[in-house]
């Protein structure tokens, strides 16, 4: 018998394998939906990135309905997303926004789709925003207004009549540089010192579903500080 059941939206990614992992590694039963599959998740669903954003929604919930039996979800992680830069003037600006929007905007939409299904009461659900989205972005527009939009929905589902469970507590991580292989391959003569780990934030969302006394208040963007090794998560 599981401990409890999951589900990471971007759990093939580098966050979201490691807190897939973390959860596994503590009995809970995991499902992965991404791009690919996860050979250590439970069940997987594989969403087709040509698939319009109505599209996808139908199909991430006809399946999520199907490998979970009747049986609902304890936490709902969105690791998904990517990042582009570019300003007005760059010639990719239309193409990257739209890219940024389809990784963070879409993958997180589509997550609270499945919390308003599929979510236990007082259950948790997790997004993930940016820092630096809390300023403006010059250059990395499409990236900035995407992560924007992700603390706006966050602050819309943690409203009353959201749609969401009754209890559902909703949350945002909005980290400034994540300790990640492909983050060490591009900035390899950065301070890695100041990059938050990924077993850090994984090992936080398995207290915040495990121990519901220790979440922070929903509707909480919590902003993840990192100097020295040492994370601390401030709200925004």
């Amino acid at each position: 018998m599981s401990s409890g059941r999951v589900l990471i939206y971007g759990g093939k990614g580098a966050l979201g394998s490691s807190v897939l992992d973390h959860f596994k590694s503590k009995g809970f039963w995991t499902l992965n939906v991404d791009l690919s599959s996860n050979d250590a998740a439970d069940a997987n669903i594989v969403v087709d990135p040509t698939g319009c954003w109505i599209t996808q929604e139908a199909n991430v919930l006809k399946e999520v309905e199907t490998v979970l039996g009747g049986n609902r979800l304890d936490g709902i992680f969105c690791v998904a997303g990517g990042w582009a830069g570019g300003s007005s003037s760059s010639d990719d600006f239309i193409k990257n926004a739209d890219l940024m929007w389809k990784q963070s905007v879409w993958s997180s939409t589509i997550s609270a789709r499945v919390a308003s299904k599929f979510l236990n009461n007082g259950g948790l659900i997790q997004f993930t925003g940016a820092a630096a989205a809390t300023e403006g972005t010059p250059s990395m527009i499409g990236y900035g207004m995407a992560k924007a939009a992700v603390h706006q929905l966050v602050k819309s589902l943690a409203a009353p009549k959201s749609g969401l469970p009754e209890g559902t507590t909703v949350l945002a991580i909005l980290p400034i540089t994540l300790d990640t292989p492909m983050n060490r391959k591009w900035m390899p003569k950065s301070d890695f010192s100041t990059w938050t780990s990924l077993s850090y934030i994984a090992e936080t969302f398995y207290k915040w579903t495990t121990q519901p006394n220790e979440r922070p208040e929903s509707g909480a963007l919590l902003k993840l500080t990192t100097v020295g090794g040492e994370t601390n998560i401030t709200k925004c």
